[in-house]
């Protein structure tokens, strides 16, 4: 285990509002928009997340790293947080299966925490001011020099990112000889997703996220799946007009997350930067075709604006929020194509949701 001694380290918000703690992974700065996630477990999950890229994490669970790091447990081939702001950073380990530390996971790849800080009171105060930049630095702790790097940083609002995370060449995942064959445009897609697919005897094609529909259509797919991913959805005309096409084809479509507001997009629904966003495993939401309620785990800071798909005549609300009434689920009216706002995939969280898959693999049955 590397020898780590804590040296203090700083956090500064947008608005001004300071933490003191730690220091927690890799000695530097870093910047980023501030988040929190109420999950009480699975940190490594969604440290690996891409839809968390550019995003300083808050985890509300006071522990985390005290079940240390199994190189199995990852949604992508590395961690894609910004930085990390946490009560207790835990650096000894219980769990025989893991392989490493946190501190020795967070060094290797470069990632700026800080501990000791109170999240209680921080999450308090992002919930009531809303979504900002931030920055955490364990070399600088000289406020007025780490505002002038705050200042530098660009809103979350009108960042396309989605290409940043995307796979850059395509590939496969799944049995070659399975019963059905997806599209998939990865915008930051997790790895559990195909997971999903493949469980359900589904080969899955991975395409990188500006590959037109022209592209990905001579592999001759069954469906498209659109799927989650980072940055604001309406600073992607590229992937906007991919989902078009599928529309256009009437060919099975499902989306997540990002994928989700996508469709809307396609669909002459504005998106909009929430004012904190939804990140956890335990959001309530109601599907309202089935008259049935499921724990849901959620990652996303954009959503869909609820009164234009209330006065849509494109598409139906499937799914609405128990918390804030918010749309978490559309299909489009006389197409196979559909999508959630949440993770049904989960990983981590609970698998509630997981019908949706089989849904879509049936739709994609149904030729």
């Amino acid at each position: 285990m590397t020898n780590y001694t804590k040296l203090p380290a700083v956090l500064l918000l947008e608005d001004g509002t300071v933490y003191h703690g730690k220091a927690a992974g890799k000695i530097g700065t870093t910047t980023g928009e501030i988040c929190f996630n109420t999950g009480m477990t699975g940190y490594q999950e969604i440290f690996t997340d891409p839809s968390y890229f550019g995003q300083i994490m808050v985890t509300t669970n006071a522990h985390i790293g005290n079940y240390g790091v199994n190189d199995e447990e990852i949604e992508s081939g590395d961690i894609k947080i910004a930085g990390l702001v946490c009560k207790n950073f835990n650096i000894v380990y219980s769990r025989k299966q893991s392989d490493k530390s946190i501190q020795d996971y967070f060094q290797e790849e470069n990632i700026v925490g800080i501990s000791d800080v109170d999240t209680r009171s921080l999450v308090r105060h992002i919930r009531d001011k809303g979504a900002m930049n931030a920055i955490i630095s364990s070399e600088i702790l000289d406020l007025d020099e780490l505002k002038q790097k705050l200042a530098d940083v660009p809103s979350m609002a009108g960042l396309e990112l989605s290409s940043q995370v995307s796979t850059k060449e395509p590939y496969f995942y799944g049995k070659e000889d399975a019963k059905n064959r997806v599209a998939v445009l990865d915008l930051g897609v997790k790895k559990n997703i195909l997971r999903n697919f493949d469980h359900r005897d589904v080969y899955a094609k991975v395409f990188p996220a500006t590959t037109p529909f022209e592209e990905m259509e001579k592999w001759a797919p069954d469906g498209y799946f659109i799927s989650n991913g980072p940055g604001d959805p309406a600073a992607m005309p590229y992937a906007i007009d991919t989902v078009k096409k599928v529309l256009e084809a009437d060919k099975p479509l499902f989306g997540i997350c990002l994928g989700h507001q996508l469709l809307a997009q396609a669909n002459g629904i504005r998106t909009m930067k929430m004012f904190n966003g939804h990140r956890g495993l335990n959001h309530p939401v109601k599907n309202i075709i089935m008259d049935h309620c499921e724990v849901t785990s959620q990652n996303h800071g954009f959503g869909v604006v609820a009164e234009d798909v209330r006065n849509s005549d494109k598409v139906e609300i499937t799914h609405v929020n128990l918390n804030d009434d918010s749309i978490e689920g559309i299909r489009v009216k006389d197409k196979r194509a559909f999508s959630v706002q949440y993770h049904p995939e989960s990983s981590p969280g609970p698998h509630d949701s997981r019908y949706l898959f089989d849904q879509f693999v049936d739709m994609m049955e149904k030729k």
